[in-house]
């Protein structure tokens, strides 16, 4: 089985990607739980919210993941919860900071800030998307993650990322 992670700051076209990924390869799709925590309960969280959204994120991954199929889209993994937690509140639950070390994926794909900033009132960083991305590249550089930046708009943006998702598959094969 290869797992696939969207991920990147705020407002990069991850959720359009993962879900045009998923469609191509018809692969299971693992929604960001973040979005439908904060739609349920608003947008206003507290630190401790930051833990419970993680492990929705992968009670939602964990369901997939059961059935075995060969390809698994993620949009978002606990890396964005884990930076998320440091930028807002300055430390992360020891448990985010495990798992974001432990949890095997093959590939993430690295959203460039490169897409016209899209207003939602879940979004908190429409002004700082380029250091966010530098401090998601850098923090997988450090944990030896292996991931590839994705740029463009709209067919080009998915069609790099279909073609680095079919070098994994024949790789794989």
């Amino acid at each position: 089985m290869l797992k696939i992670v969207i991920t990147g700051p705020e407002s990069t076209g991850k959720t359009a990607l993962a879900r045009s990924l998923a469609t191509h390869f018809r692969a299971p799709f693992v929604p960001e739980f973040a979005r439908s925590y904060l739609e349920e309960h608003g947008p206003s969280y507290v630190e401790k919210d930051l833990l419970t959204i993680a492990q929705g994120q992968v009670v939602a991954e964990e369901r997939v993941v059961k059935g075995l199929p060969p390809l698994v889209v993620c949009d978002t993994d606990l890396l964005t919860i884990r930076i998320w937690s440091e930028e807002k509140y300055g430390r992360c639950h020891p448990w985010i900071v495990q798992q974001t070390e432990q949890r095997p994926y093959d590939l993430w794909l690295l959203c460039k800030p490169d897409l016209p900033w899209a207003p939602d009132p879940l979004r908190e960083n429409p002004d700082d998307r380029d250091r966010l991305f530098e401090l998601y590249a850098d923090r997988m550089d450090e944990l030896g993650k292996p991931f590839m930046m994705i740029s463009g708009e709209g067919p080009l943006r998915t069609s790099l990322a279909i073609g680095l998702v079919e070098g994994l598959v024949a790789e794989g094969e």
